[in-house]
């Protein structure tokens, strides 16, 4: 199925084709299984182990760090690696880990019935996004394998259309969309697959699909590091045969999908699946496929996930990320799903206030929110339990831990229950009281979805034993009572077991020998053990079956009879068994669909659960969602006092801020290096993000619109591997703003253009700044050192200056870490290079050059008036909503009695900005600028 790579030790090894006509059975056996499997490295069973040949074996056991052995046959040695089959899950993380595909051919059929070469086949293909065991897999993410296609002219304007499909192989979650290629390898980022299957016509995934679209022009780098990229069969791309893929899974699959490279993805990443467990048809639990939208959640793309440390913290020590921050969850079913939420927040108003509505229900009922999560924390991974049951490959244990999860369903439906309105009689009238909080719709109609399948949970119950073997195959896992026939070997067996026990004992007293025992053996069963000296106390229907140094070991007629019967109901009995289980092991995976939609229920409500609890822990309050777009003359701007950012202020004591934003307004952050700016921006994106995936925020109150999308340009970083230097990925992140934003939308703007020279970076982000307040009308944060872009505050209705207060006292600057209106004065370079230790000799030196070119010395600057206390609120840093937007001006600059430079000013003033043409403004900055000269 995928093409080979002959950079690898996959397929057939190279020792082993060379002499492939000489091979003995087994080896030959060997090499068929690597040759049909070109792009997998395989394991092959022999007894207790999987083992590998040649140059494969020479693999394993420099990845594994196993001894490599010799196998030597008449054809030759070859070398051999083994790993232990009861001990495999170690060594199969090595190889995937070390970017193996691995094939498991394992013997299917019994070894011992076998007449000749054991019967070998490879049950499943082992890839990054196909990994089914538990072992190999982590609770906290989803594990998509995802293929992507594309459609050249798929779009009514000619563009190209590529489709996207992923599904999760142990769960059975199907997801599918499409969209012009940069939205669909957005789409892409935020599924974050361990896997990806390229279709025909995609030569590197975010390709953009033609140069245009690739804003940045910028090389694409062959391969992604964050997921294993998969070649297979063209044709599994064809229309025609994906449809009779999906004919299985959907009807009508055109009639579900919205683009033709929906339909391709959907049908080959099926295939990829299918081919992965073993290619016995249709994995029949994918039953939830779902066409989706990017468009319809609020999206943030790797970009943002990085900057905002919503999963991976980048920074020292690698510390806390939000998801940490919010995840309380009782059981893996809600981690996945919080996860999904936060990667994927909703922008629909309702949606979110029905989430707020079951959250706050939970804040407000602590006795049900604790109910309920310790009821959850008794649940197992029901999505992965599924998916092994309908796959047959759970054993008894699952189906008691599904029992298990099935039996806290009740407990739940009653901790729900809680909120509902009560009865009271009294003794001449009927009151109805509300003990408690009536439960909201979103609770009720989840508590309506918790179905407890008592078919199910009886049918386990009564036929499976409370605490069953590891093994299906070793007996003792069917319930007494469930099946007469079963029950009736089951007695046969033990009555002759107990014959046997007896037998010692009556044949002592009736032979007179003290010493004779009787025991058994794998090989020759049954048997009387009588000692040499007391040979001659044997009676005459004794028949010798062993001799043995010092003794002899024989049988009777009777005892050769009670065997039979013992063996022979064993066997019939251990098959009844096996057959009875796999049975039940089908009708409960009958009930798959029954048992998702139970796991969705679970999921979401351990995410609520959540949600409340760190918002009752860590003092969120609920926000105020705004629609925009719902015509009520609410400007739907973003208004927060006492914001505080969720993670960050887990580290220790934080100073809260205030946020008082129009919708489109531009807020330019000027202050101190290390003042709190980049922090004070994320935890106003946090906050927006918080509450649109359904969470309440860190803030005392908050007022916030739904925005479409987050964008971030925060911190510097380079792309070598992809030919981009610090400067031009920062120049593709803001031409991803400026081309994508809306009006929204939440733009996040960090020092943007400090990778180039001074005049080129100020130009930028001055242009920068106003095409956004002008053309797009982005909510936006504007972080810069460019001080002269704070002038834009008195050209521009939209745009306001904030800036983070500092101190100097005795030479010695402390940050307050407050954001108040206005521009700084200074970014308090040379202090904050002095705090870093920097060497006092440079420091002095740059503060002296600093004084020859500016007039001015270090020790004069100061960002807080004397008043400064009067700016603050108990919020936080003080931001008076109704303050003059005048305020937003920037102090002027002390004159001196330069004849030049009032001159200067007055030809300034004199302009008539607002009918001046962009070439006029340019001329006449040159005509300033040669009279300065």
């Amino acid at each position: 199925m995928p093409t080979a790579d002959p950079t690898t030790v996959t397929g057939l090894p190279p020792s082993i084709a060379a002499v492939r006509e000489e091979l003995t059975p087994m080896l030959s056996q060997y090499a068929d299984l690597c040759a049909t499997h070109e792009d997998a490295l395989v394991l092959f069973q022999v007894g207790d182990f999987y083992e590998a040949f040649c140059e494969a074996a020479e693999e394993v056991a420099r990845v594994c760090e196993v001894t490599l052995t010799q196998r030597e046959d008449s054809t030759g040695e070859y070398p051999m690696a083994g790993i232990p089959i009861d001990n495999a899950t170690s060594y199969l993380e090595r190889l995937l880990a070390a970017d193996y595909r691995v094939a498991i051919a394992d013997q299917i059929e019994d070894a011992a019935a076998a007449s000749g070469l054991v019967d070998r086949a490879v049950t499943q293909v082992i890839t990054p996004g196909t990994v089914v065991d538990e072992e190999l897999l982590t609770d906290r993410t989803t594990n998509y394998v995802a293929a992507l296609t594309r459609e050249p002219e798929g779009s009514e304007n000619g563009r190209a259309v590529d489709g996207l499909a992923a599904v999760d192989v142990a769960t059975g979650e199907c997801l599918v969309t499409s969209g012009d290629p940069e939205t669909v390898a957005e789409e892409l980022d935020r599924l974050d697959p361990a896997e990806v299957v390229r279709g025909p016509g995609i030569d590197a995934i975010g390709d953009g699909g033609d140069s245009s679209a690739n804003h940045g022009d910028a090389p694409v780098p062959p391969g992604d590091p964050r997921w294993m990229e998969t070649t297979i069969d063209a044709d599994h791309f064809d229309s025609r045969t994906a449809r009779d893929r999906l004919e299985p899974y959907l009807s009508a699959p055109e009639e579900r999908f919205g683009t033709e490279a929906e339909v391709r993805a959907a049908g080959a990443v099926l295939a990829y699946a299918e081919y992965t467990q073993g290619d016995e048809g249709p994995l029949e639990y994918v039953s939830r496929i779902r066409r989706y939208d990017p468009r319809r959640r609020l999206r943030l793309d790797a970009a943002a996930q990085r900057s905002l440390e919503l999963f991976e913290n980048r920074g020292p020590g690698a510390g806390d990320t939000l998801f940490d921050v919010i995840d309380e969850t009782s059981c893996a079913l809600g981690r996945r799903r919080l996860e999904r939420w936060l990667r994927r927040p909703l922008i629909d108003p309702d949606r979110i206030r029905s989430r707020h509505d079951a959250v706050e229900w939970f804040v407000d009922e602590p006795i049900a929110r604790e109910s309920v999560a310790d009821g959850l924390a008794s649940a197992y991974d029901l999505e992965r339990l599924v998916g092994r049951i309908s796959r047959g490959r759970a054993n008894a244990r699952d189906l008691r831990s599904l029992a298990a999860t099935l039996s806290v369903v009740p407990e739940l439906r009653d901790a729900l229950s809680m909120g509902e309105e009560s009865d009271v009689t009294a003794d001449d009238s009927n009151v109805t009281t509300n003990d408690s909080n009536a439960l909201c719709d979103h609770l009720r109609d989840l508590r309506d979805r918790l179905d407890p399948l008592p078919d199910v949970r009886n049918l386990i119950a009564e036929a499976i034993v409370a605490d069953p073997p590891q093994e299906i195959t070793d007996g003792d896992v069917i319930q007494r009572g469930f099946d007469a026939e079963l029950d009736d070997l089951r007695a046969t067996e033990r009555e002759g077991r107990e014959w046997i026990a007896e037998l010692e004992a009556r044949e002592r007293e009736r032979t007179g020998v003290d010493s004779l025992t009787v025991g058994h053996t794998q090989v020759h069963g049954y048997y009387i053990e009588v000692t040499d000296p007391n040979l001659d106390a044997v009676p005459d229907d004794y028949h010798r079956r062993q001799t043995l140094k010092n003794s002899e070991r024989f049988y009777t007629p009777e005892l050769k009879e009670r065997e039979d019967e013992i063996v022979g109901a064993s066997e019939r009995a251990d098959a009844l068994e096996y057959e009875l289980f796999t049975d039940v092991r089908a009708d409960v995976a009958a009930e798959a669909d029954r048992l998702q939609a139970l796991a969705d229920a679970l999921a979401e409500l351990d995410a609520l659960v959540s949600l409340a609890t760190v918002a009752l822990e860590r003092e969120y309050v609920r926000p105020t969602i705004v629609d925009p777009s719902a015509g009520t003359g609410d400007r739907g701007g973003i208004t927060i006092e006492g914001g505080r950012h969720p993670v960050v202020e887990r580290r220790g004591e934080f100073v809260p801020n205030d946020v008082d934003l129009d919708r489109g307004d531009l807020a330019l952050i000027t202050g101190p290096n290390m003042s709190g700016k980049s922090t004070y921006m994320r935890q106003v994106a946090l906050a927006v993000v918080l509450a649109q995936l359904g969470s309440f925020v860190p803030a005392q109150t908050a007022r916030i619109p739904v925005v479409d999308r987050v964008f971030t340009r925060i911190g510097a970083s380079d792309d070598i591997a992809g030919g981009q230097s610090t400067f031009m990925r920062e120049m593709s992140e803001l031409t991803e703003v400026l081309h994508d934003a809306t009006a929204d939308s939440l733009v996040l703007l960090d020092e943007v253009g400090r990778g180039t020279a001074t005049t080129d970076g100020r130009a930028i982000a001055c242009a920068a700044a106003e095409f956004i307040v002008d053309e797009i009308g982005a909510t936006t944060l504007f972080a810069t050192h460019y001080h002269e872009l704070t002038e834009l505050a008195d050209r521009r209705e939209h745009v306001r200056n904030l800036h983070f207060t500092a101190t100097r006292e005795d030479g010695e600057v402390t940050f307050l870490h407050r954001v108040a209106r206005g521009a700084s004065s200074s970014s308090y370079g040379i202090e904050v290079a002095s705090l870093a230790g920097v060497p006092p000799a440079v420091v002095d030196r740059a503060r002296e050059r600093l004084a020859s070119e500016t007039g001015s010395s270090a020790d004069d600057r100061s960002d807080v008036p004397p008043d400064a206390a009067d700016e603050t609120t108990p919020g936080g840093a003080g931001l008076d909503p109704g303050a003059d937007r005048d305020a937003d001006a920037g102090s002027e600059s002390a004159g001196g009695d330069d004849p030049t430079d009032a001159a200067l000013a007055a030809a300034i003033r004199s302009l008539d900005i607002a009918t001046m043409t962009p070439m006029e403004a340019l001329n006449t900055l040159h005509d300033l600028q040669r009279e300065i000269d």
